[in-house]
């Protein structure tokens, strides 16, 4: 079908193939080396990878301007999301997140409004602020049933939820509120041909400044210190770690 980005025999090149991601050289077919234009920060291509994950979920959505988008999870992808749901018109842009740091960061992206889900009910909030309706979309970036849960019904009747997140055990779904309000779930997978290129071009001309995503630089030798192990240990200290390879 022409749909590489759901092929069942999915595979990155750097990650699943003998030429690992820290190779000194790497051979790729030439439609798979995309060129960043001259003067373009080398950092902020370092981005454009994970940026055309949220390029390409909006893309599967109905999103129309003017809408109200719930973004349900504030980590990478959810504030990748955010950044690009205000370049392409969302008029109010909620956010629900546990973390005190990343609901810091999803204000500074482009978030309007912020919830903590363990303080207030996000349901009933979205629903205050759309005359009762609910969010037109909402994006799960969470991955948790939870999260889950909140996305679906915070939602208007025939809204989309769109699910970005990898889950690690099967959610448990709402079928009845699915049919009884004709809501629409639909998947998200990485990216297609063009969104390297749409991301690139919305940094290029300044439609998109992603550079807040980057919250910490290194050195390759320290990258297990404070690389993964602050990513795993720290992460709601971090949006992207960027390791410095040059000699």
């Amino acid at each position: 079908m022409g749909c590489f980005n759901c092929c069942r025999s999915l595979g990155f090149v750097g990650y699943s193939s003998a030429a690992g991601g820290l190779s000194d050289h790497v051979v790729v077919a030439e439609k798979n080396a995309i060129p960043l234009p001259d003067k373009f920060p080398l950092d902020i291509g370092a981005l454009v990878e994970p940026l055309t994950v949220a390029w390409h979920a909006i893309n599967r959505s109905p999103l129309k301007d003017g809408d109200t988008v719930l973004v349900v999870g504030g980590g990478p992808i959810g504030l990748a999301v955010v950044q690009l749901l205000k370049v392409r018109g969302a008029k109010n842009i909620i956010v629900a997140e546990v973390s005190p740091q990343r609901q810091i960061f999803a204000k500074q992206l482009g978030a309007t409004h912020v919830l903590d889900p363990t303080q207030v009910d996000v349901v009933s909030k979205v629903r205050e602020m759309t005359d009762d309706a609910g969010a037109d979309v909402s994006f799960d970036c969470a991955g948790v049933q939870a999260g889950f849960d909140t996305a679906i019904s915070g939602i208007r009747t025939r809204g989309t939820v769109v699910i970005v997140s990898l889950w690690e055990k099967k959610p448990l779904i709402d079928a009845f509120q699915i049919v009884s309000e004709e809501k629409h779930v639909i998947g998200a997978a990485i990216c297609e041909p063009g969104d390297f290129e749409a991301v690139i071009e919305a940094i290029a001309s300044g439609k998109l400044d992603p550079s807040p995503m980057i919250t910490s630089k290194i050195r390759m030798e320290d990258v297990e210190d404070k690389g993964f192990k602050a990513l795993i240990e720290e992460k709601d200290r971090h949006v992207k770690i960027l390791v410095d390879i040059a000699a």
